[in-house]
Protein backbone atom coordinates (compact mmCIF):
# COMPACT_ATOMS: atom_id res chain seq x y z
CA UNK A 1 0.00 0.00 0.00
CA UNK A 2 2.97 2.55 -0.14
CA UNK A 3 2.65 5.42 -2.13
CA UNK A 4 -0.80 6.44 -1.20
CA UNK A 5 -0.64 9.48 0.85
CA UNK A 6 -2.85 12.34 1.56
CA UNK A 7 -5.58 13.81 -1.09
CA UNK A 8 -4.47 17.20 -0.90
CA UNK A 9 -0.90 16.53 -1.32
CA UNK A 10 -1.21 15.48 -5.22
CA UNK A 11 -3.21 16.57 -8.55
CA UNK A 12 -4.51 12.51 -8.55
CA UNK A 13 -6.50 10.59 -5.56
CA UNK A 14 -4.03 7.92 -3.58
CA UNK A 15 -0.99 9.97 -4.37
CA UNK A 16 0.25 8.94 -7.55
CA UNK A 17 3.67 8.87 -8.59
CA UNK A 18 5.37 12.38 -9.71
CA UNK A 19 6.25 10.65 -12.82
CA UNK A 20 5.00 12.10 -16.33
CA UNK A 21 4.83 8.80 -17.80
CA UNK A 22 2.68 6.99 -14.66
CA UNK A 23 0.23 9.69 -14.65
CA UNK A 24 0.02 9.31 -18.18
CA UNK A 25 -0.58 5.72 -17.58
CA UNK A 26 -2.97 6.04 -14.82
CA UNK A 27 -4.92 8.79 -17.33
CA UNK A 28 -5.47 6.05 -19.11
CA UNK A 29 -6.58 3.55 -17.09
CA UNK A 30 -8.79 6.57 -15.63
CA UNK A 31 -10.66 6.91 -18.60
CA UNK A 32 -11.15 3.33 -19.32
CA UNK A 33 -13.04 3.05 -15.93
CA UNK A 34 -14.78 6.03 -15.33
CA UNK A 35 -15.78 6.83 -19.22
CA UNK A 36 -13.67 11.15 -19.18
CA UNK A 37 -10.28 12.17 -18.40
CA UNK A 38 -9.30 14.65 -15.26
CA UNK A 39 -6.48 17.16 -16.51
CA UNK A 40 -3.37 17.19 -14.70
CA UNK A 41 -3.79 20.81 -13.56
CA UNK A 42 -7.60 20.23 -12.35
CA UNK A 43 -7.65 19.67 -8.30
CA UNK A 44 -8.65 16.96 -7.04
CA UNK A 45 -12.07 17.03 -4.60
CA UNK A 46 -13.28 13.59 -3.80
CA UNK A 47 -13.10 10.05 -4.60
CA UNK A 48 -13.90 9.24 -7.78
CA UNK A 49 -17.52 8.96 -8.65
CA UNK A 50 -19.06 5.10 -9.64
CA UNK A 51 -21.70 5.90 -12.75
CA UNK A 52 -24.33 4.07 -11.32
CA UNK A 53 -24.55 6.69 -8.61
CA UNK A 54 -24.61 8.95 -10.74
CA UNK A 55 -27.46 7.90 -12.89
CA UNK A 56 -29.30 6.98 -9.13
CA UNK A 57 -28.60 11.02 -8.51
CA UNK A 58 -29.93 11.64 -11.15
CA UNK A 59 -32.74 9.82 -10.69
CA UNK A 60 -33.39 11.44 -7.31
CA UNK A 61 -33.58 14.60 -8.85
CA UNK A 62 -36.32 13.82 -11.32
CA UNK A 63 -38.09 12.02 -8.55
CA UNK A 64 -37.90 15.13 -5.81
CA UNK A 65 -38.75 17.47 -8.41
CA UNK A 66 -41.78 15.91 -9.40
CA UNK A 67 -42.78 15.43 -5.47
CA UNK A 68 -41.98 19.26 -5.16
CA UNK A 69 -44.24 19.92 -8.08
CA UNK A 70 -47.33 17.61 -6.73
CA UNK A 71 -47.25 18.89 -3.42
CA UNK A 72 -47.18 22.16 -4.54
CA UNK A 73 -50.12 21.58 -7.08
CA UNK A 74 -51.71 19.54 -4.50
CA UNK A 75 -51.92 21.63 -1.52
CA UNK A 76 -52.89 24.82 -3.53
CA UNK A 77 -55.80 23.15 -5.76
CA UNK A 78 -56.57 19.56 -5.16
CA UNK A 79 -57.44 20.04 -1.58
CA UNK A 80 -59.45 23.01 -1.76
CA UNK A 81 -62.81 20.47 -1.39
CA UNK A 82 -61.50 19.29 1.51
CA UNK A 83 -60.59 22.55 2.96
CA UNK A 84 -64.21 23.66 2.21
CA UNK A 85 -65.68 20.86 4.29
CA UNK A 86 -63.94 21.51 7.26
CA UNK A 87 -64.60 25.15 7.15
CA UNK A 88 -68.19 24.58 6.73
CA UNK A 89 -67.90 22.13 9.82
CA UNK A 90 -65.96 24.31 11.57
CA UNK A 91 -68.06 27.67 11.62
CA UNK A 92 -71.13 25.74 11.86
CA UNK A 93 -71.86 26.11 15.64
CA UNK A 94 -75.35 23.91 15.71
CA UNK A 95 -73.91 21.11 13.54
CA UNK A 96 -74.89 17.92 15.38
CA UNK A 97 -72.83 15.55 13.71
CA UNK A 98 -69.09 16.99 14.28
CA UNK A 99 -67.79 14.77 10.92
CA UNK A 100 -64.54 13.89 13.09
CA UNK A 101 -64.59 10.68 11.30
CA UNK A 102 -63.96 10.54 7.63
CA UNK A 103 -66.63 8.01 6.50
CA UNK A 104 -69.45 10.55 8.14
CA UNK A 105 -69.07 12.93 5.45
CA UNK A 106 -69.24 10.72 2.47
CA UNK A 107 -72.76 10.22 1.91
CA UNK A 108 -73.32 13.98 2.64
CA UNK A 109 -70.40 14.58 0.17
CA UNK A 110 -72.68 12.55 -2.62
CA UNK A 111 -75.97 14.59 -1.47
CA UNK A 112 -74.25 17.80 -2.16
CA UNK A 113 -73.32 16.97 -5.60
CA UNK A 114 -76.76 15.80 -6.21
CA UNK A 115 -78.63 18.77 -5.03
CA UNK A 116 -76.15 20.90 -6.31
CA UNK A 117 -73.22 21.61 -9.29
CA UNK A 118 -70.56 19.96 -9.63
CA UNK A 119 -68.46 22.43 -8.39
CA UNK A 120 -70.01 23.40 -4.88
CA UNK A 121 -67.07 22.04 -3.26
CA UNK A 122 -64.69 24.08 -5.73
CA UNK A 123 -65.99 27.48 -4.41
CA UNK A 124 -63.95 30.53 -3.54
CA UNK A 125 -61.18 28.77 -5.23
CA UNK A 126 -59.86 32.30 -6.99
CA UNK A 127 -60.12 33.87 -3.83
CA UNK A 128 -58.18 31.95 -1.63
CA UNK A 129 -55.30 31.55 -4.85
CA UNK A 130 -55.84 35.70 -4.61
CA UNK A 131 -54.92 35.81 -1.13
CA UNK A 132 -52.28 33.43 -0.84
CA UNK A 133 -50.69 35.45 -4.36
CA UNK A 134 -51.29 38.78 -2.12
CA UNK A 135 -49.17 37.48 0.46
CA UNK A 136 -46.49 36.89 -1.37
CA UNK A 137 -46.52 40.03 -3.03
CA UNK A 138 -46.50 42.05 0.51
CA UNK A 139 -43.45 39.69 1.63
CA UNK A 140 -41.90 40.66 -1.05
CA UNK A 141 -42.07 44.32 -0.82
CA UNK A 142 -41.47 44.44 2.51
CA UNK A 143 -38.13 42.31 1.89
CA UNK A 144 -36.98 44.86 -0.66
CA UNK A 145 -38.33 48.01 0.78
CA UNK A 146 -36.91 46.94 4.31
CA UNK A 147 -33.81 44.71 3.51
CA UNK A 148 -35.56 42.07 5.83
CA UNK A 149 -35.15 38.61 4.62
CA UNK A 150 -38.01 36.56 3.18
CA UNK A 151 -36.46 33.19 3.78
CA UNK A 152 -36.18 31.65 6.88
CA UNK A 153 -32.86 30.17 5.80
CA UNK A 154 -31.36 33.23 4.76
CA UNK A 155 -31.16 34.28 8.54
CA UNK A 156 -27.57 34.39 9.82
CA UNK A 157 -28.51 36.17 12.99
CA UNK A 158 -30.76 36.39 15.77
CA UNK A 159 -31.52 40.45 14.43
CA UNK A 160 -32.45 38.71 10.98
CA UNK A 161 -34.42 36.48 12.49
CA UNK A 162 -36.10 38.21 14.69
CA UNK A 163 -36.68 40.71 11.45
CA UNK A 164 -37.99 37.97 9.56
CA UNK A 165 -40.61 37.04 11.79
CA UNK A 166 -42.04 40.62 11.77
CA UNK A 167 -42.29 40.51 8.21
CA UNK A 168 -44.41 37.71 8.49
CA UNK A 169 -46.57 39.37 11.02
CA UNK A 170 -46.61 42.22 8.78
CA UNK A 171 -47.80 40.49 6.00
CA UNK A 172 -50.33 38.26 8.06
CA UNK A 173 -51.60 41.12 9.36
CA UNK A 174 -52.21 43.21 6.00
CA UNK A 175 -53.88 40.46 4.39
CA UNK A 176 -56.57 39.64 7.04
CA UNK A 177 -59.28 41.79 5.79
CA UNK A 178 -59.40 40.03 2.42
CA UNK A 179 -58.48 36.36 4.14
CA UNK A 180 -62.41 37.42 5.98
CA UNK A 181 -63.66 38.23 2.85
CA UNK A 182 -61.82 34.70 1.06
CA UNK A 183 -62.99 32.54 3.53
CA UNK A 184 -67.13 33.46 3.70
CA UNK A 185 -66.66 32.95 -0.08
CA UNK A 186 -65.28 29.43 0.41
CA UNK A 187 -68.29 28.49 2.83
CA UNK A 188 -71.01 30.52 1.34
CA UNK A 189 -74.27 28.34 -0.32
CA UNK A 190 -73.96 28.54 -3.51
CA UNK A 191 -77.73 28.05 -3.98
CA UNK A 192 -78.74 30.56 -1.22
CA UNK A 193 -76.61 33.59 -2.38
CA UNK A 194 -74.83 34.68 -5.65
CA UNK A 195 -72.12 33.38 -6.84
CA UNK A 196 -69.39 36.34 -5.96
CA UNK A 197 -67.20 37.82 -8.83
CA UNK A 198 -63.42 36.91 -9.05
CA UNK A 199 -62.17 40.50 -7.81
CA UNK A 200 -65.08 40.96 -5.07
CA UNK A 201 -62.70 39.67 -2.37
CA UNK A 202 -60.90 43.13 -2.91
CA UNK A 203 -64.01 44.86 -2.42
CA UNK A 204 -65.06 43.10 0.86
CA UNK A 205 -61.56 43.32 1.93
CA UNK A 206 -61.53 47.32 1.50
CA UNK A 207 -64.82 47.22 3.15
CA UNK A 208 -63.87 45.15 6.21
CA UNK A 209 -60.77 47.82 6.89
CA UNK A 210 -62.72 50.88 5.95
CA UNK A 211 -65.09 49.54 8.91
CA UNK A 212 -61.78 49.32 11.56
CA UNK A 213 -63.79 50.22 14.19
CA UNK A 214 -67.35 49.83 13.89
CA UNK A 215 -68.82 47.46 11.75
CA UNK A 216 -71.94 48.47 10.37
CA UNK A 217 -73.46 45.27 10.17
CA UNK A 218 -74.96 43.09 13.12
CA UNK A 219 -72.72 41.22 15.69
CA UNK A 220 -69.69 41.13 13.13
CA UNK A 221 -66.31 42.03 14.49
CA UNK A 222 -64.14 45.26 13.75
CA UNK A 223 -61.11 44.43 11.86
CA UNK A 224 -58.68 45.14 14.47
CA UNK A 225 -60.05 42.54 17.11
CA UNK A 226 -58.89 40.00 14.54
CA UNK A 227 -56.16 40.93 13.35
CA UNK A 228 -54.10 40.20 16.57
CA UNK A 229 -55.58 36.65 17.17
CA UNK A 230 -55.11 36.17 13.04
CA UNK A 231 -51.74 37.32 12.67
CA UNK A 232 -50.25 35.30 16.22
CA UNK A 233 -51.99 32.52 14.83
CA UNK A 234 -50.17 32.54 11.69
CA UNK A 235 -46.74 33.49 13.28
CA UNK A 236 -47.02 30.78 15.62
CA UNK A 237 -47.88 28.05 13.76
CA UNK A 238 -45.10 29.35 11.10
CA UNK A 239 -42.62 29.31 14.01
CA UNK A 240 -43.59 25.81 14.59
CA UNK A 241 -43.32 24.09 11.24
CA UNK A 242 -40.19 25.89 10.83
CA UNK A 243 -38.75 24.51 14.11
CA UNK A 244 -39.81 21.06 13.83
CA UNK A 245 -38.70 20.74 9.86
CA UNK A 246 -35.46 21.60 11.05
CA UNK A 247 -35.24 18.91 13.65
CA UNK A 248 -36.94 16.44 11.22
CA UNK A 249 -34.23 17.02 8.81
CA UNK A 250 -31.45 16.62 11.73
CA UNK A 251 -32.97 12.99 12.12
CA UNK A 252 -33.16 11.90 8.86
CA UNK A 253 -29.50 13.32 8.25
CA UNK A 254 -27.93 11.39 11.13
CA UNK A 255 -30.12 8.20 10.10
CA UNK A 256 -29.31 8.59 6.65
CA UNK A 257 -25.16 9.06 7.59
CA UNK A 258 -25.84 5.63 10.14
CA UNK A 259 -27.03 3.90 6.93
CA UNK A 260 -23.95 4.88 4.53
CA UNK A 261 -21.25 3.89 7.53
CA UNK A 262 -22.65 0.44 7.76
CA UNK A 263 -22.37 0.05 3.64
CA UNK A 264 -19.57 -1.20 2.47
CA UNK A 265 -18.76 1.44 -0.15
CA UNK A 266 -18.56 4.04 2.38
CA UNK A 267 -14.91 4.63 2.52
CA UNK A 268 -15.02 5.06 -1.37
CA UNK A 269 -18.27 7.54 -1.13
CA UNK A 270 -18.12 9.49 2.32
CA UNK A 271 -16.41 12.97 0.63
CA UNK A 272 -19.35 12.90 -2.21
CA UNK A 273 -22.14 15.45 -1.09
CA UNK A 274 -25.77 14.45 -2.95
CA UNK A 275 -27.49 18.10 -3.77
CA UNK A 276 -30.92 15.45 -4.33
CA UNK A 277 -29.89 13.54 -1.01
CA UNK A 278 -30.34 17.09 0.68
CA UNK A 279 -33.33 18.31 -1.16
CA UNK A 280 -34.85 14.97 -0.89
CA UNK A 281 -34.84 14.89 3.28
CA UNK A 282 -35.88 18.44 3.06
CA UNK A 283 -38.86 17.72 1.06
CA UNK A 284 -39.43 14.84 3.67
CA UNK A 285 -39.22 17.05 6.53
CA UNK A 286 -41.57 19.50 4.72
CA UNK A 287 -44.65 17.37 4.61
CA UNK A 288 -44.10 16.08 8.30
CA UNK A 289 -44.14 19.35 9.39
CA UNK A 290 -46.95 20.41 7.38
CA UNK A 291 -48.95 17.48 8.25
CA UNK A 292 -48.22 17.90 12.35
CA UNK A 293 -49.07 21.75 12.17
CA UNK A 294 -52.46 20.80 10.49
CA UNK A 295 -53.72 18.83 13.28
CA UNK A 296 -51.49 20.34 16.03
CA UNK A 297 -53.72 23.83 15.45
CA UNK A 298 -56.81 22.50 14.25
CA UNK A 299 -58.10 24.05 17.02
CA UNK A 300 -57.43 27.29 16.99
CA UNK A 301 -57.92 27.47 13.79
CA UNK A 302 -61.78 26.88 14.15
CA UNK A 303 -61.94 29.61 16.41
CA UNK A 304 -60.30 31.92 14.09
CA UNK A 305 -62.65 31.48 11.22
CA UNK A 306 -65.56 31.35 13.47
CA UNK A 307 -64.43 34.88 14.54
CA UNK A 308 -64.25 36.10 11.18
CA UNK A 309 -67.17 34.34 9.79
CA UNK A 310 -69.11 36.59 12.77
CA UNK A 311 -72.01 39.10 11.94
CA UNK A 312 -71.52 38.64 7.93
CA UNK A 313 -74.80 37.08 7.20
CA UNK A 314 -73.64 34.13 5.38
CA UNK A 315 -75.61 30.88 5.14
CA UNK A 316 -73.87 27.80 4.70
CA UNK A 317 -74.55 24.36 3.61
CA UNK A 318 -75.93 22.14 6.62
CA UNK A 319 -73.94 19.03 6.50
CA UNK A 320 -75.65 17.30 8.84
CA UNK A 321 -77.83 16.24 5.97
CA UNK A 322 -76.43 17.72 2.86
CA UNK A 323 -79.42 18.85 1.90
CA UNK A 324 -80.64 21.84 3.31
CA UNK A 325 -79.32 25.30 4.16
CA UNK A 326 -78.44 27.25 7.80
CA UNK A 327 -77.56 30.83 8.43
CA UNK A 328 -74.56 32.01 10.93
CA UNK A 329 -75.52 33.34 14.39
CA UNK A 330 -73.22 33.88 16.59
CA UNK A 331 -72.16 36.20 19.24
CA UNK A 332 -69.01 36.09 20.48
CA UNK A 333 -67.18 39.11 21.80
CA UNK A 334 -63.46 37.99 21.13
CA UNK A 335 -60.91 34.75 20.80
CA UNK A 336 -60.98 33.70 24.86
CA UNK A 337 -64.92 33.90 24.57
CA UNK A 338 -65.51 32.00 21.44
CA UNK A 339 -63.14 29.16 23.14
CA UNK A 340 -65.11 29.22 26.27
CA UNK A 341 -68.68 28.81 24.44
CA UNK A 342 -67.23 26.65 22.20
CA UNK A 343 -66.31 24.04 25.31
CA UNK A 344 -69.21 24.56 27.40
CA UNK A 345 -71.67 24.31 24.59
CA UNK A 346 -70.28 21.75 22.11
CA UNK A 347 -67.63 20.05 24.52
CA UNK A 348 -64.03 19.80 23.11
CA UNK A 349 -64.80 17.98 20.52
CA UNK A 350 -67.09 21.20 19.07
CA UNK A 351 -63.17 22.28 18.31
CA UNK A 352 -62.60 19.44 16.03
CA UNK A 353 -65.47 19.64 13.63
CA UNK A 354 -64.84 18.53 10.51
CA UNK A 355 -61.43 16.77 11.69
CA UNK A 356 -62.52 13.91 9.17
CA UNK A 357 -62.26 16.22 6.15
CA UNK A 358 -58.87 17.45 7.21
CA UNK A 359 -57.90 13.31 7.47
CA UNK A 360 -59.21 13.16 3.79
CA UNK A 361 -57.28 16.16 2.39
CA UNK A 362 -54.13 14.54 3.96
CA UNK A 363 -54.31 11.04 3.15
CA UNK A 364 -55.23 12.29 -0.58
CA UNK A 365 -51.98 14.81 -0.24
CA UNK A 366 -50.13 11.50 0.80
CA UNK A 367 -51.70 9.42 -2.11
CA UNK A 368 -50.87 11.61 -4.58
CA UNK A 369 -46.80 12.28 -3.73
CA UNK A 370 -47.04 8.48 -3.98
CA UNK A 371 -48.63 7.77 -6.98
CA UNK A 372 -46.27 10.49 -9.03
CA UNK A 373 -42.92 9.24 -6.97
CA UNK A 374 -44.21 5.31 -8.39
CA UNK A 375 -44.74 6.99 -11.65
CA UNK A 376 -41.74 9.35 -11.98
CA UNK A 377 -39.51 6.33 -10.98
CA UNK A 378 -40.87 3.52 -13.11
CA UNK A 379 -39.58 6.44 -16.09
CA UNK A 380 -36.49 7.19 -15.16
CA UNK A 381 -36.15 2.80 -14.52
CA UNK A 382 -37.24 3.13 -18.51
CA UNK A 383 -34.84 5.27 -19.86
CA UNK A 384 -32.28 4.23 -17.97
CA UNK A 385 -29.90 1.81 -20.23
CA UNK A 386 -30.42 -1.73 -20.61
CA UNK A 387 -26.83 -2.55 -20.54
CA UNK A 388 -26.14 -0.72 -17.13
CA UNK A 389 -23.66 -2.90 -14.67
CA UNK A 390 -24.63 -3.39 -10.96
CA UNK A 391 -23.05 -1.09 -8.73
CA UNK A 392 -21.50 -3.04 -6.39
CA UNK A 393 -19.98 -5.53 -8.66
CA UNK A 394 -18.62 -1.35 -10.68
CA UNK A 395 -17.18 -0.71 -7.44
CA UNK A 396 -15.81 -4.02 -6.43
CA UNK A 397 -13.82 -3.87 -9.66
CA UNK A 398 -12.71 -0.84 -9.53
CA UNK A 399 -11.49 -0.94 -6.39
CA UNK A 400 -9.27 -4.16 -7.29
CA UNK A 401 -8.07 -2.27 -10.58
CA UNK A 402 -7.15 0.54 -8.89
CA UNK A 403 -5.09 -1.20 -5.73
CA UNK A 404 -3.75 -3.27 -7.41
Amino acid sequence: MAGFGDYNNYNRPYGLDPNRETNDLYDTRYQQIYGYHTPLNEEYQGPPLVMDDISEEENNTYVTTAISVASLVTENLLSHPFIVLRRQCQVHNTLKNYHIVPYTLLPVVVRLHRHQECTTLWKGIGSTCIVKGLNLAIEDVISKGTGWPKEISKCGSIVQFLQHMALKCISLAVITPFYSASLVETVQSDIASDKPAVLDVFREGFMRILEWGTPSRGRMLPIWAIVLPTAAFGISKYFAHSTLKSITVRVLQFQQRHRHELSPTYELNKAKTSNPLIEDLNLKANIFSFIAMEIIFYPVETIIHRLHIQGTRTIIDNLDAGTSVTPILTGYEGFLDCYNTTITKEGFGGLYKGFGALVLQLAAHLAIIKFTTLVVSEMSNLLKPANSPNSEETVSSQQKYLFN
